[in-house]
């Protein structure tokens, strides 16, 4: 027989997470209590949080129904390794949302989990090689874990950096937060040594741990560390604004546009004029001929000459002729 309530709690909780109906006499003689005692323990598991619903009648029991909030998990040790692997796999990918939510979710489970299931976990996923292409950087999960650790709780790192020209140094950081960025993520951080907010590329972070150290709270110049983020990789890139001619229908352009098509405007039943901006000649050149009709540029007039030196390049690899110079 369970005496001890907690203890018995815990076990009711984890026979109630199994995805079935469970009827109380089943649950009493499990525990070794009586009937009486597993209903005060329901109503105690109510009190804390978890939806329990009870069906009536002969056959009748009790199951744990999705809530407004998620209630603590009670985990079978393959279970946790597995979420642990799948969440150090989901850190790699590049769906919206995905990555950032991953590692924050794996920093929560790694800090409690059994150091011979962290074990388990490292070494299937030393084990574990994934197929992907166009992949970023590799990320050391643990690198993630660490960072991420930090960022929650507001404590200081310190850890070895890599600049792009190979030079190594030792940061002492307070952290803002993890930014995933497409193939690479980004550690936003104010810099000790340096007095002011720094962008660290992670692949480039070596041997990052907490010092156990919380300073005060600082307000990062941003709504966000993505936001911050972004701010400064464009403050510093020009900004070209494109005016063109397409021709081709708006209803076959717009959907091809995407997001862009709000720059767009009919001027004609086979013509439109498209305005729109960008920090690359090179992307407004190609997104344009990748539209599959004519078009004429009139803004600005260096793509217009970009697109003419592309021309040339084309035409020469396609073993054609070209007036157009050699590069």
């Amino acid at each position: 027989m369970t005496t001890d309530t907690p203890a018995r709690l815990l076990n009711l909780l984890s026979l109630l997470q199994t995805p079935r109906e469970w009827p109380g006499s089943e649950l009493a003689e499990r525990l070794g209590v009586t009937t009486r005692t597993i209903r005060r323990d329901i109503d105690r598991l109510r009190d804390l949080g978890y939806p329990v619903e009870a069906a009536r009648g002969a056959v009748g029991g009790y199951r744990l129904v999705a809530g407004k909030a998620m209630p603590p998990l009670l985990l079978e040790d393959d279970e946790a390794v597995a979420i642990a692997v799948g969440l150090r796999s989901a850190a790699g990918h590049t769906v919206t949302g995905l990555p950032e939510a991953s590692v924050r979710a794996l920093a929560k489970l790694e800090q409690v989990l059994p150091s011979r299931l962290r074990r388990r976990v490292t070494i299937l996923g030393n084990a574990t090689t994934p197929l992907t292409r166009w992949q970023g950087p590799q990320i050391d999960p643990d690198v993630l874990t660490v960072l991420a650790t930090g960022a929650a709780g507001g404590e200081k790192l310190r850890f070895g950096y890599r600049a792009a020209d190979g030079t190594e140094t030792k940061r002492l950081v307070e952290p803002a937060g993890l930014v995933s960025a497409g193939r690479r993520w980004y550690f936003v951080a104010y810099d000790n040594d340096r007095d002011d907010w720094r962008i660290f590329r992670v692949d480039r972070i070596t041997k990052p741990f907490l010092t156990g150290v919380r300073g005060a709270p600082r307000k990062l110049p941003a709504k966000d560390a993505a936001a911050y983020l972004a701010a400064r990789m464009t403050e510093d890139r020009p900004t070209y604004e494109a005016v063109a001619t397409l021709h081709a229908p708006y209803k076959e352009l717009a959907p091809r546009l995407g997001d862009a098509a709000t720059g767009l405007e009919a001027a004609g039943e086979n013509a439109c004029v498209l305005r729109t901006e960008a920090d690359s000649l090179e992307w407004l050149a190609l997104r344009l001929a990748a539209l599959g009709c004519e078009f004429e540029v009139h803004e600005p007039p260096q793509l217009a000459d970009y697109l003419r030196e592309l021309s040339g390049r084309v035409t020469r690899a396609a073993g054609g002729r070209s007036s157009a110079p050699a590069c």
